[in-house]
């Protein structure tokens, strides 16, 4: 009898994924072109210094290996940088760049991660009743996948293989969905609450999946 097929869901608001958009947004970084800015957070002062192609290029790796670190590892050594507690670790050479630039931004890209990250549990996580299945997450988020999921067998007509998907919820100006890595995708804290329109928007990124 064939091994039933497996599926997993990570949710979550990673500080350390917030704290990367944060330090973005801060510098004035544009990539990836397609992610929006964040809510409550100022944008780059337009007398800030000019990005420079080889800070994008470093932020861009240290975006790399915030969302996937597994996928994206260091071809050297990582040093944790001052002021980011253990939340950014840098390589330690061929990042001085943004080691630099990203430094005078510690104390309030933090405060800003970490009150983000709470508000996401306190509004979303906070109803969910621990529960286990085919997948592993709680409660509302398990029952949000497994309809997606159920609705995607119905009209493909085949069991969902085995996947692995990460979802970041994230406190975007924009509405929307987004894939920022190869198994992960960031979604609007707004979209997340709204259950249809949820379901509408992470039933294309599952049948890319499974």
């Amino acid at each position: 009898m064939a091994d039933k097929p497996q599926w997993l869901i990570r949710e979550d608001a990673s500080v350390p994924v917030l704290v990367a958009l944060a330090l973005r947004q801060s510098l004035g970084i544009r990539a990836p072109e397609d992610l929006p800015s964040l809510r409550d957070l100022p944008v780059r002062a337009p007398d800030a210094t000019e990005v420079t192609p080889d800070l994008e290029k470093q932020w861009r790796e240290y975006w790399d290996m915030t969302v996937e670190p597994r996928a994206h590892p260091s071809d050297v050594p990582l040093e944790l940088v001052e002021g980011f507690d253990t939340l950014v670790a840098l390589p330690a050479s061929g990042s001085e760049q943004l080691t630099e630039a990203i430094t005078p931004h510690a104390a309030s890209t933090l405060h800003y991660a970490r009150v983000a990250h709470d508000r996401y549990v306190s509004s979303i996580r906070s109803s969910m009743a621990s529960r286990s299945g085919n997948g592993t997450i709680g409660g509302e988020a398990y029952r949000a996948y497994a309809s997606a999921i159920a609705e995607f067998e119905r009209d493909i007509g085949r069991r969902a293989h085995s996947f692995e998907l990460n979802v970041q919820v994230l406190p975007f100006s924009q509405r929307g969905i987004w894939w920022i890595g190869a198994l992960t995708v960031a979604v609007t804290d707004g979209l997340r609450r709204d259950v249809v329109s949820f379901d509408a928007a992470i039933r294309p990124i599952i049948a890319e999946l499974a």
